[in-house]
C-alpha cells in the first residue's frame, strides 16, 4: 500500500499525509453515523455529571469509564454560566469516544478495512491492534484549543508503538483548527505520561524537562476531506481553537503493536481489537 518513499518520509518526519484516500461517500457514512449518535444522546442524562458540586470528579469518572463505551463529551464553551446549552445539541458535542470501532457498525466496518491494516503494517506496526477510537467535531465558534501533547503519553508501550490514524471527515484548514505538528519532532523525547492508578486517581507525570516546541516550529497539516494523516506517538502536535463558522470533523484510531508491552497504568485498559483485514471495504 505504501511506497518506499512514503515509508521513508514517515520515518524521517514522524508523520505522513495521504491525500483524499477515501471517497466522499465513505466519509459521509461516518459523519451520518456520528450525527445519529448525537441525535440519540439525551443531554439530560449527563446533567448531573457536569453540573454538580463534584463536577470535576464526575467528569473524570465519566471519561475514565468510557473506554469500552460510546459516550458524548461536550465542548467546554457549550454551556452558559447558568448551565444551559448555548446552541443546538448537534453543535455542542466536542467528541464521541472511545469504542466506536467496537460498538458502532459503521465505524467498526471502516476501522477493520484492509487498507488501514495494510498501512499500519507498512509503517512497521507488528500485529496491529486498535486501542481507542474517537469522533472529533471541532465545532464552529466554540471548538477548543488542544495543547501540545504526544499520544504516547496516553498509550505508553515498551517499546513505543502507538500510531495515530487521523481521518479528515471534512476539510481541515488553519481557519477551522487543523492539526499542527512539530516540524522536527519525529524523535522528540516523551515529555509526559498520563497514569491511572488502581483507585482511579490520575496523574500527568513529567518525564523530562524539555520544553514544548515554539508555535513558530509548527507545521499546519491542511488536508481535504477523505485524507488520512498518520503520525507516531512521540510527535508533538496541537490544534488552535475553531472560531470559524465551519466545523472540522475527524475520526481517529490509536493503534499499538500486540508485541509491545502495554502499560498497566495507561488510562484505558479495555481489550484491544486486532486488525484482522477481514473487511472488503476499499478506498478510492
Amino acid at each position: 500500500m505504501l511506497t518506499q518513499a512514503q515509508q521513508q518520509a514517515y520515518q524521517t518526519q514522524g508523520h505522513l499525509a495521504l491525500d483524499e484516500l477515501f471517497s466522499p461517500q465513505q466519509m459521509q457514512t461516518l459523519r451520518q453515523a456520528a450525527l445519529k449518535i448525537v441525535d440519540d444522546f439525551d443531554p439530560e442524562s449527563t446533567r448531573s455529571v457536569f453540573s454538580t458540586d463534584n463536577a470535576d470528579t464526575n467528569r473524570d469518572h465519566y471519561f475514565l469509564a468510557s473506554g469500552d463505551k460510546v459516550r458524548c463529551f461536550f465542548e467546554e464553551e457549550a454551556f452558559s454560566s447558568s448551565g444551559e446549552l448555548q446552541q443546538d445539541k448537534s453543535l455542542s458535542i466536542n467528541k464521541i469516544g472511545h469504542a466506536l470501532h467496537v460498538l458502532s457498525p459503521e465505524f467498526k466496518a471502516f476501522s477493520q478495512s484492509k487498507i488501514i491494516s495494510d498501512i499500519a503494517k507498512g509503517l512497521g506496526v507488528i500485529a496491529p491492534e486498535i486501542r481507542q477510537s474517537m469522533y472529533i467535531f471541532k465545532q464552529p465558534k466554540i471548538g477548543g484549543v488542544i495543547r501540545w501533547h504526544q499520544d504516547a503519553s496516553y498509550f505508553y508501550t515498551m517499546p513505543m508503538s502507538v500510531v495515530t490514524f487521523w481521518f479528515a471527515i471534512e476539510d481541515a484548514t488553519l481557519l477551522n483548527g487543523c492539526l499542527q505538528v512539530d516540524k522536527a519532532g519525529a524523535n522528540f523525547p516523551l515529555k509526559e505520561q498520563f497514569k491511572r492508578y488502581p483507585n482511579d486517581s490520575t496523574e500527568l507525570v513529567q518525564l523530562t524537562n524539555i520544553k514544548w516546541p515554539a508555535n513558530e516550529r509548527a507545521l499546519p497539516l491542511e488536508v481535504k476531506a477523505g485524507s488520512l494523516v498518520v503520525f507516531n506517538g512521540v510527535l508533538p502536535h496541537f490544534s488552535e481553537a475553531n472560531r470559524s463558522d465551519k466545523s472540522r470533523h475527524a475520526f481517529t484510531l490509536h493503534i499499538t503493536s500486540a508485541q509491545a508491552q502495554y502499560d498497566k497504568l495507561n488510562w484505558l485498559q479495555a481489550e484491544p481489537v486486532p486488525l484482522t483485514s477481514s473487511s472488503g471495504l476499499l478506498s478510492n
